[in-house]
C-alpha cells in the first residue's frame, strides 16, 4: 500500500498564483456572515474533478484563469479575506479582492491508474488547502488547483471554506466557472442566502456541538486521528440488501440515499459495540432552492437531527431507512436553532456540525456531474470534509453517468453511488469488514 507522503509525492512542480475579480469590487464592500456561517467556520469542503484528455486538449492554464476574471467579479466574496469587526471581534468577510489561490500541479500517473489506487488520501494531493489562520487576513477561503495527468487528462481541485456556503454552493461555484470558460461571459452575481430572521428564544440544537475556543487558528481539534475512505455501490446492492432484511413488513418505498445512511447507522453501531449512535444528523438540500438558479452561494441546506428510541443493531434497515427519510415526523430543520445558538454567545462561541453526531449528507442531487470543459463532463467528480469531528461524517454522491449507448441513468439498476466516509481511524478496518461482509465492497 503507498503511503500518503508517496501519494503527496505523486503530484509535484507545484506553482502558486493568485486570481481575483477583473474589476475593483470597492473599498468598503463587506460579507456578513450568519451564525450558521459562523458554526461552519471549523469545516472546509473538498472536491476533485477528473476530465479525460479529450476534454483537457488544447486547454492551457492562460485558457482557464482569463474566464476567472469575470467569474470572480460575481463571486467577488470568495476573493475575500476574514476580518474582526470593532469592537465585538466578530468574523466578516473583507470583500477586497486578494483573490482565490491558484496552484498548478503535475502528475506522472494516468486518470485511469490514479482511479485504481485504493488508498483515499491521494485526493488530498489534488486539493491544495491551507488552514485559515492564525492570520485570519492573510488566509485565502478558496483554493482551485489544476494538476496535468500523464495521459493529458486534468483535475480540477477545490478547497473551500465551509462559511462561504455548502456542497451545492461549491458546485454550482464551479459549474459556473464551466460555463464561464465556455461563453468568456459572466453567469451573474449569485444569490445570497436569506439570513434568519428569529429573535425568539429556540432550543438547543442536537446536531451543533460546541467545541473549545480555537481563537484565530480555525481547527478542530479531534479526540482521535481521522481517516476517509470511499466505495462505489448501485442500487442493484442496496436492492438485495432489502431483500435479505425485509421479513414480510410493508414500508413506505425511500430513496437509495436513506437506504445507504440505514445499512451505514446500523454498521457503525455494531463495529462501536455498545456505544451505537442513537442520534445521527442528515444534510439534505433545501427543496425551496430546487430551482433553475444554478447561481446560490450559502449554507442553505436542511439540517435534521433524528433519534432512534430503539436498539440500531437489532433494527431492520427498512425502519430505519424510513426513520431518516423523516416517515415518523421525526426531526425538525435545525438552522434557525443553530442560529440563535451561535447569535446568543454574539459568535464568540465555536461549533462543529459535521462529526457532532453521526452525519449523513446528501449530495446526490447536487449537479456534480453538471460541469463541463469543452462540452465534456468529469469522468469522475469525489467530495469530501475537511474538520470532521470524532462522531464521523458520511457523504453520499452520484457516480459517474453510464455511457451514452449504454443504459441510461432513467435505469435505477444501473444507477451508481460513490459513499466517501470520514471516522476515526480505530473504526474504518472493523466497519470495512462489516460492508463486506454486508456485500457492499
Amino acid at each position: 500500500m503507498v503511503s500518503p507522503q508517496q501519494h503527496h509525492d505523486l503530484v509535484y512542480d507545484l506553482k502558486l498564483s493568485s486570481v481575483g475579480p477583473g474589476r475593483v469590487t470597492g473599498s468598503d464592500v463587506v460579507h456578513d456572515l450568519s451564525g450558521l456561517d459562523l458554526a461552519m467556520k471549523l469545516h472546509n469542503l473538498k472536491a476533485v474533478y477528473l476530465f479525460t484528455s479529450h476534454a483537457a486538449e488544447g486547454l492551457t492554464i492562460m485558457n482557464m484563469k482569463e474566464p476567472m476574471f469575470c467569474w470572480c467579479n460575481d463571486y467577488f466574496m470568495t476573493c475575500g479575506r476574514i476580518r474582526r469587526s470593532e469592537p465585538s471581534g466578530r468574523p466578516y468577510i473583507k470583500c477586497n479582492d486578494c483573490g482565490i489561490r491558484f496552484v498548478e500541479g503535475v502528475c506522472d500517473k494516468t486518470l485511469d491508474e490514479w482511479l485504481e489506487m485504493e488508498d483515499d488520501s491521494r485526493w488530498n494531493s489534488l486539493v491544495y488547502h491551507g488552514a485559515i489562520g492564525p492570520e485570519l487576513s492573510f488566509s485565502p477561503l478558496v483554493y482551485l488547483q489544476v494538476t496535468w495527468f500523464k495521459c493529458g487528462g486534468i483535475s480540477l481541485g477545490i478547497s473551500w471554506a465551509h462559511l462561504l456556503g455548502d456542497a451545492f454552493s461549491v458546485s454550482d461555484f464551479i459549474n459556473n466557472w464551466g460555463r464561464c470558460m465556455a461563453t468568456l461571459k459572466a453567469n451573474g452575481s449569485p444569490t445570497l442566502a436569506p439570513r434568519s430572521q428569529t429573535a425568539v428564544p429556540m432550543p438547543e440544537p442536537l446536531s451543533a456541538k460546541q467545541v473549545n475556543h480555537v481563537g484565530d487558528l480555525w481547527v478542530v481539534a479531534n479526540n482521535s486521528k481521522m481517516e476517509t475512505f470511499s466505495f462505489n455501490l448501485t442500487t442493484q446492492h442496496l436492492s438485495n440488501l432489502d431483500d435479505d432484511d425485509d421479513h414480510g413488513t410493508r414500508h413506505k418505498p425511500v430513496s437509495a440515499f436513506d437506504s445507504i445512511c440505514a445499512v451505514i447507522w446500523r454498521s457503525i453501531a455494531k463495529v462501536r459495540e455498545g456505544f451505537e449512535p442513537q442520534v445521527v444528523t442528515v444534510c439534505r438540500k433545501d427543496p425551496n432552492h430546487d430551482n433553475n438558479n444554478n447561481n446560490f452561494l450559502g449554507n442553505t441546506q436542511i439540517i435534521r437531527s433524528i433519534m432512534a428510541d430503539f436498539s440500531v443493531v437489532e433494527s431492520d434497515l427498512n425502519t430505519l431507512a424510513s426513520l431518516i427519510a423523516g416517515d415518523q415526523n421525526q426531526g425538525c430543520d435545525e438552522r434557525n436553532m443553530i442560529e440563535a445558538a451561535v447569535e446568543k454567545d454574539k459568535g464568540f462561541t465555536d461549533y462543529i456540525i459535521y462529526g457532532s453526531n453521526l452525519t449523513f449528507v446528501n449530495l446526490v442531487n447536487a449537479g456534480l456531474y453538471e460541469m463541463e470543459l469543452k462540452g465534456e463532463k468529469p469522468k469522475f467528480a469525489y467530495y469530501s470534509i475537511q474538520g470532521v469531528g470524532d462522531e464521523g461524517a458520511v457523504l453520499v454522491l452520484p457516480g459517474p453517468p453510464p455511457p451514452p449507448q449504454g443504459s441510461t441513468v432513467e435505469n435505477d439498476s444501473e444507477r451508481s453511488y460513490l459513499v466517501t466516509l470520514t471516522l476515526p481511524e480505530g473504526e474504518v478496518p472493523k466497519l470495512k469488514t462489516e460492508l463486506k461482509r454486508n456485500g457492499l465492497i
